[in-house]
């Protein structure tokens, strides 16, 4: 039977660091390539408004965006944004 998941120990964090998940707006930064990654990963990254590597956003923070940041948190690096 093949293996379908495969648990690789040094790809991403295994948490998300509280300093990330603010009230008011965040910058998101792509740092890692969606390459090799899963088509789910890809369409998360479009998503998120990041088209390229080394592209930034900055979102309301927010339940739903709080997902979807953490679905590829290995390939983004997440700053809370100082008004």
């Amino acid at each position: 039977m093949p293996r379908t998941h495969v648990w690789w120990r040094t790809r991403g964090p295994k948490t998300t660091p509280k300093e990330t998940i603010t009230k008011g707006k965040v910058r998101i930064k792509q740092v890692r390539s969606g390459i090799g990654h899963s088509w789910r990963m890809r369409l998360t990254l479009e998503a998120l408004g990041l088209r390229k590597h080394q592209s930034e956003v900055v979102k309301q923070d927010s339940p739903a965006l709080r997902g979807q940041i953490k679905h590829v948190r290995h390939l983004v690096e997440v700053t809370p944004v100082e008004d």
